[in-house]
């Protein structure tokens, strides 16, 4: 994660956002005696948000672990996707 002040942001600020969402970046804004801001695109915090959400019951985190399990022991199957362009 990168780490700058406060004036490093406002000083560099448009190029901190491109990084942010071109390089899918995490930046951390520390505050002089305060407490610093981590910067994260929308779409990095939305995921982080439904993940949060997934996972917040236990019912819901042991079947999504119990899937990724059977998963990665080969239990899953392989599926051809529907071509996008059949809808025109």
């Amino acid at each position: 994660m990168k780490v700058m002040t406060m004036s490093e942001s406002r000083a560099n600020y448009a190029a901190t956002l491109d990084a942010v969402i071109d390089d899918q970046e995490e930046v951390l804004i520390t505050r002089p005696g305060g407490e610093g801001v981590v910067m994260v695109s929308q779409h990095e915090y939305e995921s982080m948000r439904e993940t949060l959400y997934l996972m917040a019951s236990p019912v819901n985190r042991r079947r999504l672990s119990e899937a990724v399990a059977r998963l990665e022991a080969g239990g899953g199957t392989v599926r051809e996707l529907a071509d996008e362009d059949t809808t025109s």
